[in-house]
């Protein structure tokens, strides 16, 4: 008996993530032991496709962050469609390379939890967090997306690719500074 080979589908993008698309497109898993995708309904609708190395970092993101911080939660958000394109309502996520992640919180008895993600909310994109980065009952923990943030570019840069943009709120950076994560010493 021949062996099976099964190749995996590279993917190709093309333009920028402004103005681009993306062939061979991969959708994300939709959870994992420490992350779930932002919605099921967002997710059938094909708004949680990247190019197949961004699969591949954000796969091995969350498995790294498995050992690093046990019993934290993650959860990713909008990323773009199978073929990359325009996709509304962002100006980017074109060609398979931008991936947002939604904020990981802590409840009021101290476990890792998400921001919630609804159509009521427009699932999590009309969340504000007040000048501390809290929510309802949540705080942010900024340690885990300190680590989030560092174990992304360790995975980046493992694949050979470094990370070109990481928004956050302004107000609120100082507070991912303070952690061991982020301190000047480290980044």
């Amino acid at each position: 008996m021949l062996p099976i080979l099964a190749l995996a589908n590279q993917s190709t993008c093309y333009g920028t993530t402004s103005n681009g698309r993306l062939e061979n497109g991969v959708q994300l898993p939709s959870s994992g032991s420490n992350f779930v995708s932002y919605s099921t309904i967002a997710r059938l609708a094909g708004r949680t496709y990247v190019h197949s190395e961004v699969n591949e970092i954000i796969i091995e993101l969350y498995k790294s962050l498995e050992k690093t911080l046990p019993g934290k939660v993650f959860k990713y958000a909008e990323t773009g469609f199978e073929e990359g394109g325009k996709f509304k309502p962002h100006k980017t996520h074109q060609n398979g390379l931008s991936v947002d992640f939604m904020t990981p919180m802590i409840n009021s008895v101290g476990a890792s939890t998400h921001l919630p993600t609804h159509p009521l909310n427009r699932f999590g994109y009309n969340i504000e967090l007040d000048s501390k980065g809290n929510y309802d009952g949540l705080e942010t923990d900024f340690i885990a997306l300190a680590a989030h943030i560092v174990e992304l570019d360790k995975a980046s840069k493992r694949k050979g690719y470094k990370l070109w943009r990481v928004i956050y709120d302004p107000e609120l950076q100082p507070y991912l500074y303070a952690t061991k994560y982020l301190c000047a010493c480290h980044w």
